[in-house]
């Protein structure tokens, strides 16, 4: 289960202030880069490409697999976080627009970002007036408490998501259990004096805050319309849209929400009619579909597969069409260092120096689709150095370092273990393939198991003990930021006081008191270049411990149909195409 207090620092508790306004927003329009028409190669990279506000239609999401959830509060996946914002309204959130302006930070349900006082320990934040869920009742600050502690605080209920409110929150003077367990308490470190104001007490000053209540989990629920597990399925609405239906597994059906007021919302325009997300679609079939215009975003926005990809940069024409961006996104494979003999740190460093990371790119799809890695932080991030801990020769591998370290951990032989990937992701599934080949040449034997996406941090490689118990020593995985900062970007896979028995992301289940003092150390420095000196310091000392092997740093490669319009590739969504605004002319 979830464990007790993580941050132990013992810097005096903060406040956080959110105050439910009449104020009107001073945020600019959401769409602050210029616009193309049609664009060509990369154009959505830079900026909006067939800019409209055109209404009616149908925008068509297609995905492979299913989603860990539709719930904001209950998801962990990069396209959730995107396309949840048709449908909630966090406190704030990135800006939808192209390039480096989609990092850029606004106010949603907040009138303006947070205003710090000058120790850093309160921020205070405004809501919009007249702010409604779909059925017409008022949004309280109130909904904006309660969402957090769902998120945050029911483990067992809700378990998806990061921990970052349950790290940063003071403690209750005895623990809070959580909205589900406690009927009669609630979250002391979480105060809604009235209707209008809610404070948050943190344990210290975190310069990322802002940030932080970009999540989903700011997203108001009503306490009266939780269901818990079963919310998802009638999810209520504080965006542009709502539910018409929902079928897991299946389809998800959405339409406009009538109670949504322009005036209290600069960024959203609701120009579609409809917008339907199918579910569990061939990737082969996604790829047609959007080449057709039958689609207009694969929603998982990890791009064409190979044979699309060759098919499309053999045609000028269709290559035109095409965006190929870094969205602060590693590829990489996580070894278990609860998982013998994978806790003997030379065998951790055998897996490194084996690993042929040119045919890992190649099965990716080849350069297009990234450059090697050799750290954990991405390019793109801030705080990242470059260094190479295991370097081997063009990349390939080296079988005579990876043989003497076998010997240096006593396996001279070799041994046997699993090696997870994702069943949807077929570049996935290749590349764990190319790692099973460098490894068998040293003697390790492994096993390919593979999962469904939806569940693969619930119930398999996110879920320590089922790792344990099926020798799962290496897990297949892809991590994109939070927010564009080293914090945002390690914390949840590097910290081990962020370990969960379910939803877990910290896959090695690195626990290094070091590391965990770094993570400390930067979330109350109020500098930002020290920060970073910090981010490249954690780095370091995760690539020491072998527990991370750096694959690409992941490039997406999305076509875009013309009968989507307002389509821009973001890097605060891992270089997908931000969903708040799109619109069909189908």
């Amino acid at each position: 289960m979830r464990r007790s207090r993580t941050l132990a620092l013992t810097a005096a508790a903060a406040a956080v202030v959110l105050v439910v306004t009449g104020c009107s927003s001073s945020s600019k329009s959401g769409d602050s880069s210029s616009s193309a028409s049609g664009g060509g190669a990369d154009a959505a990279t830079k900026s909006i490409v067939n800019a409209s506000d055109k209404k009616g239609g149908t925008v068509t999401y297609e995905m492979k697999g299913t989603p860990d959830s539709l719930d904001p509060g209950n998801t962990y996946y990069a396209y959730i976080y995107n396309f949840s914002r048709l449908y909630g309204r966090p406190l704030t959130t990135f800006n939808p627009a192209a390039g480096e302006d989609g990092n850029k930070l606004v106010p949603d349900l907040a009138e303006s970002l947070g205003k710090p006082s000058a120790d850093g320990l309160t921020w205070t934040y405004k809501l919009r007036a007249g702010l409604k869920y779909d059925d017409g009742t008022a949004i309280t600050s109130k909904d904006v408490k309660y969402a957090v502690e769902r998120s945050n605080f029911a483990p067992d209920v809700n378990s998806n998501g990061p921990t970052y409110f349950h790290d940063l929150l003071v403690d209750n003077p005895t623990p809070y259990q959580g909205p589900y367990k406690d009927k009669t308490g609630d979250l002391k470190s979480i105060e809604t004096p009235d209707d209008q104001t809610i404070v948050f007490h943190l344990q210290h000053p975190f310069a990322d805050f802002d940030y932080l209540v970009s999540a989903p989990q700011t997203v108001p629920v009503p306490q009266a319309k939780d269901t818990g597990a079963d919310y998802v399925k009638h999810v209520v609405s504080s965006g542009t849209y709502k539910f018409e239906s929902y079928e897991d597994g299946k389809q998800a059906v959405l339409v406009p929400n009538t109670n949504w007021d322009k005036s209290t919302d600069p960024i959203r325009k609701q120009l579609a009619d409809k917008i339907v997300l199918r579910m569990n679609i061939d990737q082969a079939t996604i790829d047609k579909d959007l080449l057709a215009g039958n689609a207009q975003v694969d929603l998982v926005g990890g791009g064409v597969d190979p044979q699309t990809q060759a098919q499309i940069l053999q045609d000028p024409k269709l290559k035109a069409k095409t965006d190929n961006a870094y969205g602060g996104r590693l590829v990489y494979m996580a070894v278990n260092t609860k998982v013998a003999p994978f806790d003997n740190l030379d065998c951790r460093k055998a897996v490194q120096f084996a690993i042929d990371k040119v045919s890992v790119q190649t099965a990716e799809g080849g350069p297009i689709r990234g450059q090697i890695a050799n750290t954990v932080l991405p390019p793109d991030i801030p705080g990242h150095e470059d260094f190479n801990l295991y370097e081997t020769k063009d990349n390939k591998g080296d079988e005579a370092k990876a043989k003497d370290a076998l010997k240096a951990c006593g396996k001279p032989d070799g041994f046997s273990t699993v090696l997870t990937a994702r069943t949807e992701r077929a570049t996935e599934v290749a590349a764990a393939t190319s790692i099973q080949a460098a490894l068998k040449k040293i003697g390790i034997n492994a096993e390919i198991q593979q999962f469904p996406q939806g569940k693969y941090l619930t119930d398999s490689a996110g879920a320590p003990q089922f790792t344990q118990d099926h020798n799962i020593g290496l897990m297949m995985m892809q991590w994109g930021a939070d927010w564009p900062t080293g914090y945002g970007f390690l914390q949840q896979i590097v910290d081990g006081r962020a370990i969960k028995a379910s939803g877990n992301s910290n896959l090695a289940q690195l626990n290094d008191p070091a590391v965990n003092k770094l993570i400390d150390d930067a979330a109350v420095n109020p500098d930002k270049a020290a920060r970073e000196k910090i981010y490249a310091q954690i780095d370091k000392k995760v690539m020491e411990q072998a527990v991370y092997v750096p694959l690409t740093d992941f490039k997406v490669f999305l076509y875009r149909p013309d009968s989507a319009s307002n389509l821009g590739s973001t890097p605060a969504f891992s270089g997908e195409y931000d969903y708040l605004n799109i619109g069909s002319n189908k």
